[in-house]
């Protein structure tokens, strides 16, 4: 078994994998009492999922006033930069308690793209390597099917000429 082969067939089981794994996920679903509704929205009002020291995380509803939270009697920053949403457009932050300030997409995103480990580059890898995965089925040329047809064609015409047997 060549590189290649081999190469291919870790990709082809990658491929599998993933597919397989998108079957399973589930929905996030939010803790009694801390799904902010349409009316809270309008108050400002947003859910924090609050990161402690051990790992452990609880979720808390909390409005904000000024541009921040209190949590714990700590003001807490809540710009727009910090809050994120859901599918169905609930806001919603994550805060690690010992810090002030929550955590920022818009701030990990640029990271990402300084560090190089961000997933777009993957993304592509993996659509030009499927593209490439499905290029590799060998199409029959015009002139193969051509022949092909000659030939049935040249049996048929014999048959006829000796008489076909019957």
């Amino acid at each position: 078994m060549g590189l290649d082969e081999r190469i291919e067939k870790t990709v082809n089981e990658k491929i599998l994998e993933l597919l397989e794994k998108k079957g399973e996920e589930k929905k996030f679903k939010y803790k009694f009492g801390t799904k902010v509704g349409k009316g809270q929205r309008k108050k400002n009002f947003i859910t924090l999922i609050i990161i402690k020291e051990n790992g452990n995380c609880l979720m808390k509803k909390y409005q904000i006033k000024d541009q921040t939270i209190m949590h714990e009697e700590i003001p807490r920053l809540a710009t727009a930069g910090y809050v994120m949403y859901d599918q169905k457009s609930n806001p919603l932050m994550i805060l690690p308690e010992w810090s002030v300030q929550p955590f920022s997409p818009l701030k990990h995103y640029s990271a990402s793209l300084n560090n190089g480990n961000n997933v777009n580059g993957y993304k592509i890898l993996m659509a030009k390597m499927i593209a490439g995965q499905l290029e590799t089925k060998k199409k029959m040329g015009n002139g193969f099917k051509i022949g092909i047809g000659l030939f049935v064609l040249a049996i048929i015409a014999y048959a006829l000429i000796s008489g076909g047997g019957a």
